[in-house]
């Protein structure tokens, strides 16, 4: 006769508490770092170069899959960067967003001295042509509305005046009478000589090429040519508060490399000036109605 046996039961150790807390503690993490990272991310806004569509002392929610999310560009809270892997996105930027980017450095800058994050709006696609007249922006010969809470100084710098930190170099230009300028996009080609080297050398260095002029000509990558190929796509940004704004006029192109994302709604704003030891002052200074609001 046939012994009955019953199957052998493993002894499964109940989780402690603090275990349970720890563990769940972790998965939270691990969420919170995965959306962070691929989809939404909070920003702070420091300065007032989009005044009055955003404060100083706006937080605000970054949509980062939108334009197409990265693996981190850099080694956390180091200036090191790290090469990056993009996924697809649901549509490029286009013209009017408030974009987040990673700033690719000052006019004459192969690159930033450290990794910084600017908002401004959009104002030339890949292929525009900028031109600002007496503070009005043209954009390929039409009138690029003002944004509803935009600010100006009524002060206008004649066109005669040149402004030194313009983009380009050389230029001639000044914030208020500007352009027109070109914005690249891929696989432009760029007619190269003597006269407008100084104008593309920076850019054409930092799509990854050396380049020299010479007496006898212009060399990339030591070949002599009179043209280059634009490698990606490029954007021209402006802040709201035009006569506040380090943009687009003054340091150049964005590469669409180092767009991040479309600022997406404010959740928190109060007074950054009131430090955190005065904390009934500083919840007395909360923008109630600037919470929820989403940015346009």
């Amino acid at each position: 006769m046939e012994e009955n046996k019953e199957p052998l039961k493993k002894d499964k150790k109940k989780k402690s508490k603090p275990k349970e807390y720890f563990d769940a503690l972790i998965f939270a993490a691990l969420v919170a770092v995965f959306l962070k990272i691929f989809f939404i991310e909070a920003y702070r806004i420091p300065t007032g170069s989009m005044e009055k569509t955003l404060l100083v002392g706006d937080f605000l929610l970054v949509n980062k899959f939108v334009y197409g999310s990265t693996t981190p560009r850099n080694i956390p809270f180091t200036n090191t960067r790290i090469p990056f892997i993009r996924f697809p996105d649901l549509h490029d930027p286009k013209r009017g967003d408030v974009v987040v980017f990673d700033f690719p450095g000052f006019r004459d800058d192969l690159k930033s001295q450290e990794i910084v994050y600017y908002i401004k709006r959009l104002i030339g696609e890949p292929g525009d042509t900028v031109q600002i007249i007496n503070k009005v922006v043209y954009v390929n010969g039409q009138l690029f509305p003002n944004p509803p809470n935009s600010q100006s100084d009524p002060r206008v710098s004649n066109s005669s005046i040149t402004e030194p930190r313009i983009f380009p170099k050389g230029s001639g230009w000044n914030e208020d009478n500007y352009g027109p300028l070109r914005t690249p996009k891929e696989d432009d080609v760029i007619q190269l000589n003597g006269d407008n080297i100084g104008m593309w050398e920076t850019f054409i260095m930092r799509e990854g090429h050396t380049v020299q002029s010479t007496p006898n000509g212009i060399l990339i990558d030591g070949k002599q040519t009179n043209e280059y190929k634009v490698q990606q796509d490029y954007y021209f940004m402006m802040g709201d508060n035009r006569n506040n704004s380090l943009d687009s006029r003054f340091w150049g192109y964005v590469p669409r490399d180092h767009v991040v994302g479309e600022a997406l709604i404010i959740y928190w704003s109060w007074d950054p000036n009131i430090s955190f030891s005065e904390l009934g002052r500083l919840v007395g200074t909360i923008r109630w109605d600037r919470v929820g609001k989403i940015i346009r």
